[in-house]
């Protein structure tokens, strides 16, 4: 049994409100994304008693970093008491960075369809790309070694890879789900809920 988890996704960047491709690209986060990362610092202050007891960790990607710092500031914390793990860091979108979807459907007009096809298994054209499967397997060996309970900062990937791994969620369910940027995922007792 998995123990008490919090995740909470990165507040949103300009290329999330503008639909890009983001991927293992830097992007900071925008006004509204700072904001999203102070309201879920609030929430985590409500649900956690003891902060001393939690392991603070998020991937090493500016904006991960930055949302776990404002979380913990939000919380009352030292902003740098956490740490880092690449394992966590986004799926890689290879040449798709930076594109939007509609872009790239001018570019090839049978992109969505085959996205739409096998979205989990899909691997973008270019070097390091990956799929939300290749990013399962990376990000296995990190829930596999939770063993005390955690405060975690990372991508929609990492979060789908949750809900792959332990919601139940089939490959289409996770790879089509939404993510939001503004509310805590609870992993508690093998179940995910969002807060």
């Amino acid at each position: 049994m998995f123990p008490l988890v919090y995740f909470v996704r990165h507040g949103e960047t300009d290329w999330n409100a503008g639909n890009r491709f983001q991927g293992q690209n830097e992007v900071d986060l925008n006004a509204n994304g700072q904001a999203q990362a102070e309201r879920n610092g609030r929430k985590l202050a409500e649900l956690i008693r003891d902060p001393s007891v939690f392991d603070f960790v998020a991937s090493p990607m500016r904006r991960t970093r930055e949302t776990m710092e404002l979380l913990r500031a939000a919380m009352g914390l030292p902003r740098d008491g956490y740490r880092q793990d690449s394992r966590l860091v986004e799926v890689h979108f290879g040449d798709w960075t930076g594109f939007t979807p509609d872009q790239l459907k001018q570019q090839d007009p049978e992109f969505k369809r085959r996205r739409r096809s096998d979205k989990w298994n899909i691997v973008p054209p270019g070097d390091g790309a990956e799929s939300y499967q290749m990013l399962l397997l990376r990000m296995r060996p990190w829930f596999e070694e939770l063993s005390q309970p955690t405060v975690c900062v990372t991508h929609g990937g990492g979060i789908r890879v949750a809900f792959r791994l332990l919601g139940g969620l089939g490959d289409d369910e996770a790879a089509n789900m939404e993510v939001p940027q503004d509310k805590v995922l609870r992993l508690q007792d093998g179940a995910l809920d969002w807060l």
